[in-house]
C-alpha cells in the first residue's frame, strides 16, 4: 500500500479524495493507493475523521507517507511544505501553476537530488495532458512553438458574449454564477493565468527559466460583443491565445487576445474548453483538446501523476535549469 497526504481540502483536494474513493476498485488494478492524511485549516474538513490533520509536521514525520499532493494554491505555505516534503524524500504532485512557474526549476533540482519526483501535469491544461507529452512523448524531436487557449474562464466569456450577444460584464457575471470564474477573476481575465501556464511550457521546452512577468500580457476586459460580431463577419474569432516560439535569438511569447481564423483548430475551441497546439521541428504539429479546468478534470490529472510515481517510483529526470531564458521583444503579427 502506498500512502499519500493531500494538502488542502478545497475544490481540487476534495476532487482527489472523491476520485480515489469512487474509483478505488479501478485504481487498485494499477496500484494500491490510500489517503492517510488530509491537511486543511477549515473545520468542515473534520468530516474526514481520522484522516484530518491541521499541522504539516505529522505528515512530514510519517515515513509511511510516500507521496504528497499539494492542492493549497499560492506560494505560502505551499512552497515551504513542498520543499520540506522533497527534502524528506517524499514525492510531490501539484496543480499549483503559481508554485511551478515561480519555483519549478529549484524544486525539480531538489527532487532529482533526493531521487524523488516533483510532478505538475495539472498545472497547465487541467484535464488535458500536456506536461508529460512535452517531457516524454515528444522527446524525439525539438518543440519549436506552442500556442493555445489555456484559460477556460476567458474562453467561456468570449464565447458567451458572441453567442448570446452579451456585454463583457454580463458574461463575467454568468461565468461567476456557473462557478467558472473566481470571486476575484483578475488572473483569468487579464491573461496572467495563461501567462503562467505558458511560462511553464516554455521553461520545459527551452530547459531554462521563463518568467511569466516578462511575457507580453493583455486581458479580454476591453473586448466588446460588437468586436466579436465584426470579427465573425470577416471569418475570424477573437480568442485569448498564449503562444511562444523558440527562435535563434531567444523566445518570443505573448498572452493576449488574437484574431484566429474560424477554419483554424483553435478558432473552434469554445466554452470552458482548452486547446493546445504544439509544433515540432521535423514531426509537425499536434493538437490537444479537452476540459481544462474544474474539479474533476484537474483532480484526475493530479491522480495521474500519483499513479505514474506509484508505478515507477524513480526520478523521471525532467530538466529545467534555474538560468533565465532570453525573451525577445514581442512583435504583433
Amino acid at each position: 500500500m502506498i500512502y499519500i497526504a493531500v494538502l488542502g481540502y478545497g475544490t481540487v483536494g476534495k476532487g482527489v479524495v472523491k476520485i480515489l474513493d469512487k474509483n478505488f476498485s479501478y485504481i487498485k488494478k494499477q496500484s494500491s493507493i490510500s489517503v492517510k492524511y488530509v491537511l486543511d485549516k477549515d473545520d468542515y474538513s473534520r468530516e474526514l475523521g481520522a484522516k484530518y490533520v491541521s499541522g504539516f509536521k505529522e505528515i512530514l514525520n510519517d515515513d509511511d507517507v510516500k507521496i504528497v499532493a499539494e492542492s493549497m494554491g499560492g506560494l505560502d505555505p505551499a512552497y515551504q511544505f513542498t520543499k520540506q516534503a522533497l527534502e524528506r524524500g517524499k514525492h510531490v504532485v501539484t496543480p499549483n501553476k503559481e508554485l511551478v512557474s515561480t519555483h519549478g526549476a529549484e524544486l525539480l533540482k531538489l527532487a532529482g537530488k533526493m531521487g524523488v519526483n516533483f510532478l505538475f501535469e495539472a498545472s497547465v491544461g487541467g484535464g488535458v495532458p500536456v506536461i508529460r507529452p512535452l517531457c516524454l512523448a515528444l522527446a524525439a524531436d525539438r518543440v519549436v512553438s506552442v500556442a493555445g487557449i489555456l484559460n477556460g474562464t476567458s474562453n467561456f466569456i468570449l464565447s458567451y458574449m458572441k453567442d448570446k450577444n452579451k456585454t463583457y460584464e454580463e458574461a463575467l457575471a454568468e461565468a461567476c454564477n456557473l462557478g467558472f470564474a473566481e470571486k476575484v477573476p483578475t488572473n483569468d481575465v487579464e491573461g496572467f493565468d495563461a501567462a503562467r501556464k505558458l511560462a511553464i511550457m516554455l521553461s520545459l521546452i527551452s530547459g531554462k527559466q521563463v518568467n511569466y512577468k516578462d511575457i507580453h500580457t493583455k486581458g479580454i476586459s476591453g473586448i466588446s460583443s460588437e468586436d466579436l460580431i465584426k470579427a465573425d463577419l470577416l471569418g475570424y474569432a477573437i480568442k485569448h491565445i498564449a503562444s511562444g516560439e523558440v527562435k535563434a535569438e531567444g523566445i518570443e511569447a505573448s498572452s493576449c487576445p488574437m484574431l484566429v481564423s474560424k477554419s483554424h483548430l483553435l478558432g473552434n475551441v469554445h466554452g470552458v474548453y482548452n486547446g493546445i497546439l504544439i509544433k515540432q521541428e521535423n514531426l509537425g504539429s499536434i493538437m490537444m483538446y479537452g476540459s481544462g479546468a474544474g474539479q474533476m478534470p484537474t483532480a484526475g490529472a493530479v491522480i495521474s501523476d500519483i499513479l505514474e510515481i506509484a508505478r515507477h517510483n524513480t526520478n523521471m529526470g525532467i530538466k529545467w535549469e534555474e538560468t533565465t531564458a532570453k525573451l525577445i521583444p514581442y512583435s504583433k503579427k
